[in-house]
Parts: structure tokens; C-alpha cells; sequence
């Protein structure tokens, strides 16, 4: 007589061998870069996959002009576009992993 709990021991391999190779991705995705803009290229920021911000780039013409708040809103918002491209870049390498499949909690 066969076992009920041999489909579910099937089931616990598969789900580790995804949970390895998920850990995997993300660890060559931390090494991919992004970049994120606003203003037209006036600031420029880099986040890797791990969505830790690696570089802020700001013409200096915009520093010349002495206006901070619009630089800190163009900062903030070529933040929020590098890490939307983030996510958006680990959420295509997690396909690949997850055949597509929606997994609660990964991006």
C-alpha cells in the first residue's frame, strides 16, 4: 500500500529546490544594475537588485541654480523610477524560477 504522504514529500523537494534557486537568482540579480531618472537626465540614480542605491549622479548646472527643493524632488523621484525598475527586473528573474506562477510575498 502506497504511502499518503509520498505525493507530499514530492512536493516539500520541489518547493526547496525552488526556494534554492530563488535564493540564487537574487543573489546574481544583486550584482545587475539599474538606473533610474528624472528631469530629463538632471539627476541619474544606480540600485543594484538588492534595491541598495549604489550612485546619484546630478548635473552640476541644477546645483548652480541653488534651487534645493526641486533637486531633492528630482532625487526622490529618480529614486522611485531605479527601484521601480528594480523590482521590475527581479520580478522577470523570478519568472524564470516560478514558470510565471504568482508567489505571495515575492515581488
Amino acid at each position: 500500500m502506497k504511502s499518503p504522504f509520498g505525493n507530499m514529500s514530492n512536493i516539500l523537494k520541489q518547493a526547496q529546490a525552488m526556494q534554492e534557486q530563488m535564493a540564487r537568482v537574487q543573489e546574481q540579480a544583486a550584482s545587475k544594475t539599474v538606473s533610474g531618472t528624472a528631469g530629463g537626465g538632471i539627476v541619474t540614480v544606480m540600485v543594484n537588485g538588492a534595491m541598495d542605491v549604489l550612485s546619484v549622479k546630478i548635473d552640476p548646472e541644477v546645483v548652480k541654480a541653488g534651487d534645493v527643493d526641486m533637486l531633492q524632488d528630482l532625487v526622490v523621484a529618480a529614486s522611485n523610477d531605479a527601484l521601480k525598475k528594480s523590482r521590475e527586473m527581479m520580478a522577470e528573474e523570478m519568472k524564470a524560477v516560478t514558470g510565471g506562477m504568482k508567489i505571495p510575498g515575492l515581488f
